[in-house]
């Protein structure tokens, strides 16, 4: 943000957005005091949010703890009522997601992490990404299938935001080696990332683009043990997910429609 809009900025509303950031499904009810921890604020200004959130039937209290409720989905519906063309990409991502019998996700950039807007169920995982669920994404796919077409400027104030820090022991964390992908990335049209986000999984990304041909989002189908290897993975699931990105990319406004055997680069 432009420093001359932050004397605009109104503290009270991010310190009570960080308060709700602050509950998470391992965090779920928590003290004012474990709050505060979790934030850095002040334990006074954590009560006054807790009981403000309270009183607006955003939180709950049991006498000793705070919980969210399920009010507080209101303060996310506008966003994903708005998000309507997800609604229209869906089918499109169902039906290529049943043919490879495998999940599938769409997500869009937001700060340094990729949001989850949309999923499909095929196959049960151990650890799954549900619509809203943020991940880092230098580390995944998803992500660097976006980043790979920011502009310089855009990238360079990515990594001057991101917190590199391994989520696994093959997490590739060196700025350095990260932009050589990003541009190798950038140069075939797409992603695949191996045991970086989870030990064990393995994903493929495109891009998904929009009006300008710009990138909007990007699809992945992640798979877990040692059922997608590089040969299946560029050979089946690579042309699949390419010829759905492009019918999804028509939907937000892109003019062309690449070929699933070409490099997006080529456009």
């Amino acid at each position: 943000m432009p420093e001359e809009r932050r004397a605009d900025v109104v503290q009270s509303l991010q310190r009570g957005l960080a308060v709700i950031k602050a509950f998470t499904p391992k965090h779920a009810n928590m003290t004012v005091s474990q709050v505060a921890e979790r934030t850095g604020l002040t334990r006074p200004t954590v009560r006054r949010v807790l009981i403000t959130l309270e009183d607006m039937g955003y939180a709950r209290y049991d006498g000793r703890a705070y919980s969210l409720s399920p009010r507080v989905l209101e303060l996310g519906y506008a966003y994903l009522s708005s998000v309507h063309l997800w609604d229209a990409a869906f089918p499109i991502m169902d039906e290529m997601s049943g043919n490879l019998g495998e999940n599938c996700l769409a997500g869009v950039f937001d700060g340094t992490d990729v949001v989850c807007v949309a999923r499909t169920t095929k196959r049960m995982v151990t650890v799954a990404v549900y619509i809203g669920g943020r991940i880092p994404a230098f580390a995944t796919s998803l992500g660097r299938a976006i980043l790979a077409y920011l502009e310089p400027a855009e990238l360079d104030d990515y990594f001057a935001n991101a917190e590199l820090k391994p989520v696994t022991r093959h997490t590739v964390t060196e700025e350095v080696a990260l932009r050589r992908e990003l541009a190798k990335v950038r140069k075939q049209g797409w992603s695949i990332v191996e045991n970086e986000l989870e030990e064990g999984l393995t994903s493929v990304a495109v891009p998904v683009f929009g009006t300008g041909e710009r990138v909007v989002a990007s699809l992945n189908i992640s798979v877990h043990g040692n059922r997608l290897s590089r040969k299946r993975a560029e050979q089946e699931v690579l042309p699949a997910l390419q010829e759905c990105a492009s019918q999804v990319s028509i939907l937000f406004g892109a003019r062309l429609v690449f070929d699933a055997n070409r490099p997006v680069s080529e456009y």
